[in-house]
């Protein structure tokens, strides 16, 4: 499949689709900075090593997510009893990415069942998390989002379906990859400028815009894959 597409893609939820969440990556954010000292909390020069390690520990569980699903996904491809089974991978990953363009639009909520089942998987992955409280420490903060990268999301969920469908674990990993950097800017940016990012990303033209985009990647993938 035309992986600058599907990268683009994921970049594009990452980016835009993170207002989704914002509340819940707000709560993080303020449990990762509560008890770091006024000084560090209201300078954003301070603040910066904790964010980074942070967000670089959670991109990393997204890359490990995708590696694991991009070559279980490897797996099955090459045990399917066809001629081409790129092909079908490519149908898969072209559906896939036009059911994420709906789910960023908020047009059909489909990836919304699954938080349901990584709730069970979070309930035993969650309390790992809280060793690392409170974070007083960039290194401490780096384990919080390794553990926390985890957390149940169907946004994350649909990305890694698109991964799964990838035929390796290397486009698999970088799929994730490319996700992760699309959510930086949502929680890297604090006071008036994080306000102004959430209010832009919610915006319902905003998020109609990115699922139109993706759902045409999505249909290029699959023309692409027929001839």
């Amino acid at each position: 499949m035309p992986t600058e597409l599907t990268l683009l893609s994921a970049f594009l939820a990452g980016l835009l689709g993170s207002g989704h969440c914002v509340g819940m990556c707000g709560g993080i954010i303020g449990m990762l900075t509560m008890n770091l000292s006024t000084d560090v909390r209201q300078s954003f020069v301070r603040l910066i090593p904790y964010l980074l390690t942070y967000n670089i520990g959670r991109i990393g569980s997204y890359v490990l997510a995708g590696i694991l699903v991009g070559l279980l996904g490897e797996q099955f491809v090459n045990w399917l009893p066809i001629d081409n089974p790129h092909i079908i991978a490519a149908w898969v990953a072209g559906l896939f990415m036009i059911a994420l363009g709906l789910y960023i639009s908020t047009c059909w909520q489909i990836f919304t069942p699954l938080e349901k089942v990584g709730v069970i998987l979070w309930g035993k992955i969650e309390p790992l998390g809280r060793r690392f409280l409170p974070v007083t420490r960039p290194l401490q903060a780096l384990g919080l989002g390794l553990v926390w990268g985890w957390l149940p999301c169907g946004l994350v969920y649909g990305i890694l379906l698109l991964a799964l469908t990838s035929g390796s674990a290397l486009k698999g990993g970088l799929l994730m990859f490319a996700f992760g950097l699309g959510t930086l800017p949502m929680l890297l940016a604090v006071g008036a400028t994080a306000q102004w990012f959430t209010k832009f990303a919610r915006k319902r033209l905003v998020r109609s815009i990115a699922g139109i985009m993706i759902i045409l990647f999505g249909l290029m993938i699959l023309f692409a894959s027929h001839h």
